[in-house]
């Protein structure tokens, strides 16, 4: 799910900076920035770059279980869906005299999530079918945050823009459970 919800993101971005610039190729890769041995990973030069920089549990109150109509009396008991904030950082990793259209896509991608900042099936029939709603909201981030989060990555900071990505629900759909089902009476029926 967390892939697809990255990766549909990744999509219409990639629509969106394609016809703006005129351009054949994407310019947004799905990708980490660095190797784990610190060099720059292959597909990223010249790119937009979007990776997963942390996942979060959305803090909405907690449902402990939900009931389903299993048939013959019974009722399937499931664990209540979990729902996540992916934390989504856009990285332009163009340098030396293409540092300028580093900053344009920086800002195209902005422009992007502040005119369309939620995505659900009605403007995005191609989003995946288990996904209900994906809404983006820009993270700010105090220069000491960021720095230490440049740290973390294990970069020297590149023009880039932090987005919380809201509601990436996780349901495995499984049944921890069966309960006796008792139908809801009918009210107001006279005899």
């Amino acid at each position: 799910m967390i892939a697809a919800a990255v990766s549909g993101i990744a999509t219409q971005l990639n629509h969106s900076l394609r016809r703006t610039f005129k351009v054949g190729e994407d310019l947004v890769v799905v990708s980490n920035l660095t190797e784990p041995d610190g060099n720059l990973v292959a597909q990223v030069p010249n790119k937009l770059a979007l990776f997963l920089v942390n996942i979060e549990k959305d803090t909405m109150p907690y449902r402990p279980s939900a009931l389903s109509h299993a048939g013959l009396g019974r009722a399937g008991i499931s664990q209540a869906p979990g729902h996540l904030n992916l934390v989504l950082m856009f990285a332009a990793t163009l340098s030396g005299s293409n540092y300028p259209e580093a900053l344009k896509f920086i800002s195209h991608t902005i422009g992007f999530f502040q005119s369309r900042p939620v995505f659900e099936h009605q403007n995005t029939p191609e989003l995946d079918p288990r996904i209900d709603k994906l809404m983006l909201d820009i993270e700010n981030l105090s220069i000491s945050d960021l720095s230490n989060l440049w740290g973390v990555l294990g970069g020297k900071y590149m023009p880039s823009v932090l987005y919380r990505m809201r509601m990436v629900t996780i349901d495995s759909g499984q049944l921890s459970g069966q309960a006796p089902y008792v139908a809801q009476p009918l009210t107001g029926v006279s005899s």
